[in-house]
């Protein structure tokens, strides 16, 4: 078989994002195997355009990241798109604490994390160490995970502000794997208002579905 790299550093980052043709019965060995992977990533290029497989142990998503491509490819099709929560819905009240904790450092800004573990299942709320809190400014140490637990959600507020992602947050998102969740008008009376998205691939995506179980996520 022919390398695709001689170099060793060029061979390494073309292993940690293979790229698979899809043969025209849409199944190979490489694409099974990512596709059944606790953790790993790769691209599926078919008739039907190139497709971003991407499995963490949390989280499975396949994503069309082009449309067709306009030459003739004799393979398959990339399949259909999905997101799967491997870890579950996250129970809601895991939110109801949050949105609690972010109303109580009013005026200012404020974050939390939820995790999983991977062996046991458990879900757990982080609040990070703060360095600095301001109505529009948050300074803040980002936890480092224990062996077996996996970011699920990054969630922040904006205190009484608006909802959005700024300049910031797209640069510290832009190499994860997470759910985004911004909260903001949390002194509202008709209930906080958020702005979410899924981190992947570095991409921002739209959320296919809420991960809480029960209810709007504006509680």
């Amino acid at each position: 078989m022919t390398m695709l790299a001689d170099d060793p550093t060029a061979a390494a980052v073309l292993a940690a994002m293979p790229c698979y043709p899809v043969p025209p019965d849409g199944r190979s060995p490489g694409l099974d195997a990512l596709r059944a992977a606790r953790a790993g990533q790769g691209i599926a290029v078919g008739r039907d355009g190139v497709m971003l497989i991407l499995r963490r142990p949390w989280f499975a998503l396949d994503v069309r990241v082009s449309p067709p491509i306009a030459a003739y490819l004799p393979y398959g099709s990339i399949g259909e798109p999905k997101a799967d929560l491997r870890c579950g819905f996250i129970p809601r009240e895991y939110l109801i604490s949050v949105l609690d904790y972010f109303r109580a450092a009013l005026p200012n800004e404020a974050a939390a994390f939820i995790f999983w573990h991977e062996k046991t299942g458990e879900l757990a709320v982080n609040f990070p160490v703060v360095a600095k809190a301001t109505p529009s400014r948050l300074v803040y140490r980002t936890p480092t995970l224990p062996p077996d637990w996996h970011m699920v959600c990054d969630i922040h507020s904006h205190g009484r502000g608006s909802a959005f992602f700024s300049a910031t947050d797209d640069a510290d998102d832009a190499h994860a794997t997470k759910m985004a969740f911004v909260f903001g008008r949390l002194d509202h009376p008709d209930g906080p208002v958020m702005a979410s998205r899924l981190c992947a691939g570095g991409m921002f995506l739209p959320l296919p579905r809420s991960p809480f179980s029960g209810g709007s996520d504006a509680a």
